[in-house]
C-alpha cells in the first residue's frame, strides 16, 4: 500500500517542483530574488550619485517587450518612487519589467505604462526606466515620451509670495520637530512615531478646515552630523513623507511642493560639547519640517 502511495505521488512531487522551478526562473529573468537589509548610508550614496539620463534610444524598443499590452499604473505609486530603494520595493509599487532584462547583475529594468486623456477610452503611451547602481539600489528613474516627465510634476509655485495677493490668506506656518515625528534616523511612513502621526492628522484636519487651498510647501531640515549629501537626502525624504501622510488624510497632492534643504538652514548654533548626546540635543531645533498652508479668501 505504501509502496502504491508513493508511486501515485510522484507525478504531483514533479509538478510541485516544476511550479516553484518556474517561479525562481520567472524572478530570475526579472532581476533576481534576493533579500538584504538596506543602510542610511547607501540610500544617501544612491541620492548623490545623479548620473547622465539616459538618451532616448538607449530605451528598448517597445516591440522588444516581454510583457508588450504594457500596464496602466497607479500615479501615486509613481510618485512613492525615490532613489535608494531596493528592487523588491520597486516591484511593490510597479510589478514585474515589462522587458526581459537578462540573468543576475540586472542594472536596468523598463516599463510601459499607458494614462487616460478622459477621452473615454484613448490613451497615451510613455516609457519608464529605473536605473539601479552598484549596491542595487535606485539612483535615477526616467521618462521616454512628450509629456510624460510632466504627469508627476508638482504644480509651479507663483513668484510673487501668494500671501501679498488679493486672493489669498496670509499663509499658516507649522514647524514639526522630527525628533517628536521620527524614529531616530527615520525617514518613511514606517517611520513616523504614534505622536506624529497624531500631530499629522491633526495638521490635516485643519488644513481641511481651512477652506480652498491655494498652495502647501513642505521644506525638510537637518542637523549638521552627518555628510552634506546624506542630510539632503533625509531631509527631502521626511518631507516627502509628510506630503503622502498629508495626502492619505485628505489633502490634494496637487496643491503640495516639496523641497529638502539639508543642514543649510540652521535655527541654532552649538559648541561641541564634551558628550556627544548634549551635542544631539542642542541641535534638536534644526532638525524639523515646516509646513506652509496658503489657503483662497
Amino acid at each position: 500500500m505504501n509502496r502504491t502511495n508513493s508511486i501515485m505521488n510522484k507525478p504531483l512531487r514533479t509538478r510541485a517542483l516544476f511550479t516553484v522551478s518556474a517561479i525562481c526562473m520567472a524572478a530570475l529573468l526579472a532581476g533576481g530574488c534576493a533579500s538584504y537589509s538596506i543602510t542610511p548610508e547607501m540610500q544617501a550614496r544612491a541620492a548623490a550619485e545623479n548620473p547622465a539620463p539616459p538618451r532616448d534610444d538607449d530605451f528598448p524598443a517597445p516591440g522588444s517587450a516581454t510583457w508588450k499590452q504594457g500596464a496602466f499604473p497607479n500615479l501615486e505609486a509613481l510618485r512613492a518612487m525615490r532613489t535608494g530603494m531596493g528592487k523588491d520595493q520597486v516591484r511593490e509599487l510597479l510589478g514585474f519589467p515589462h522587458f526581459s532584462e537578462g540573468l543576475g547583475g540586472v542594472r536596468e529594468w523598463n516599463y510601459i505604462f499607458h494614462f487616460r486623456t478622459g477621452a473615454g477610452p484613448e490613451y497615451f503611451t510613455c516609457q519608464y526606466m529605473v536605473r539601479f547602481n552598484a549596491d542595487v539600489l535606485t539612483n535615477g528613474m526616467y521618462w521616454k515620451g512628450p509629456g510624460c516627465a510632466d504627469l508627476l510634476r508638482p504644480p509651479r509655485v507663483a513668484a510673487a509670495p501668494v500671501a501679498t495677493t488679493p486672493s489669498a490668506a496670509p499663509a499658516t506656518r507649522t514647524t514639526l520637530g522630527a525628533d517628536g515625528l521620527f524614529r531616530f534616523d527615520g525617514r518613511s511612513l514606517s517611520d513616523l512615531l504614534p505622536e506624529g502621526r497624531r500631530r499629522l492628522e491633526a495638521l490635516a484636519s485643519d488644513i481641511r478646515s481651512a477652506g480652498p487651498v491655494e498652495s502647501i510647501g513642505i521644506t525638510g531640515h537637518t542637523d549638521r552630523l552627518g555628510s552634506a549629501a546624506y542630510n539632503q537626502a533625509l531631509s527631502l525624504a521626511r518631507a516627502e513623507t509628510v506630503r503622502d501622510y498629508l495626502v492619505r488624510s485628505g489633502v490634494p497632492a496637487q496643491a503640495i511642493h516639496v523641497q529638502g534643504k539639508g543642514e543649510t538652514e540652521p535655527k541654532v548654533q552649538c559648541t561641541q560639547p564634551a558628550k556627544r548626546a548634549e551635542l544631539i540635543d542642542c541641535l534638536a531645533p534644526n532638525r524639523r519640517v515646516e509646513i506652509e498652508v496658503f489657503v483662497r479668501r
